[in-house]
This record gives structure tokens, C-alpha cells and sequence, in this order.
């Protein structure tokens, strides 16, 4: 995938409250630094808390960091959306195998570990902090923004 031609990113997790909400609020903010223009938008492989906003914890950190969460909703991941976005990626093993399971074969190339891009850690997925306290809300913010650096650096 030539990543210099991506227009479109979706970031998704299982119930879209907490990782990856915090990837498109983190994205889109440093995207927008850089002068990017993208469609970011994120969604979950689960429908549980749709049209929810994100975790408080998850915002409470996040605006500590300077990052908005502004808009965003919870909504499930539907086939539509392997049409509508040219990339999209998954915070964990689990999502990217039920998005490759969703996933029309000719779309599957468009499916990645979001932390593929991470250049600063050796995790390969955003653990879930669902469970967790602030710290885990934290690290995952630490994770997110290594990797949207990371993404947006091959993105020039």
C-alpha cells in the first residue's frame, strides 16, 4: 500500500469507547499540525456502546494532553466501511482478525496493526485500559502518539 496516496484512516477496537477514540483524537490533532487533510474517523468490531462518547478517562487524559474528543461517538464498523476508508487499523490482534473476517476479500490489503507504525515501543498492540485505571489510559495515549507519529512520517 502506498501510504503517500491514504485520504481516509479509521481506527477501530472492540467497543469504541476507549483506544480507539483516543487514535482519532490523537490523529486528527497531528494531522492537522502538520497541515494534513484526512477523513479520520474511528469505530468498534462490537455494538455495545453505540452513540456513546468516549470513556471520561479516556477524554480526562487525552485533554490533559491537549487533544479534543469533540464529536466523536461510538458506532460499530460495518462492511460500508472497507469501501469508505483507504486505511484501516486495528489496536489489537482480535480487532484485526474480526475485521479480516468482515472484510470482502479484495479490501483485505487495507487492514494493519496500528502500532506497525510505532517507532518508540515494541508492543505491537494498544492494550485495553477499559479495566484499568489512569495509568493505563495514559500508556495508551504514550502508544497512539508514537504510532500516529510514525503513520503521518510515511504518510509525506
Amino acid at each position: 500500500m502506498n501510504l503517500k496516496e491514504v485520504n481516509s484512516v479509521l481506527f477501530v477496537c472492540m467497543g469504541n469507547i476507549c483506544r480507539s477514540p483516543s487514535a482519532e483524537a490523537v490523529f486528527r490533532h497531528k494531522a492537522k499540525a502538520q497541515g494534513i487533510s484526512l477523513n479520520i474517523d474511528s469505530a468498534g468490531t462490537v455494538g455495545a456502546h453505540v452513540r456513546e462518547k468516549p470513556d471520561h478517562r479516556a477524554q480526562k487524559m487525552g485533554a490533559e494532553r491537549g487533544y479534543t474528543f469533540n464529536g466523536i461517538k461510538a458506532r460499530k464498523v460495518t462492511v460500508q466501511d472497507f469501501e469508505d476508508f483507504d486505511l484501516i487499523l486495528a489496536m489489537d490482534n482480535a480487532n484485526l482478525e474480526d475485521l479480516q473476517n468482515l472484510a470482502p476479500d479484495h479490501l483485505q490489503g487495507k487492514i494493519m496493526l496500528f502500532l506497525d507504525f510505532a517507532k518508540n515501543h515494541e508492543e505491537t498492540e494498544v492494550p485495553d485500559p477499559y479495566y484499568g485505571g489512569a495509568n493505563g489510559f495514559r500508556y495508551v495515549l504514550d502508544l497512539v502518539e508514537d504510532a500516529s507519529d510514525g503513520l503521518l512520517a510515511q504518510m509525506r
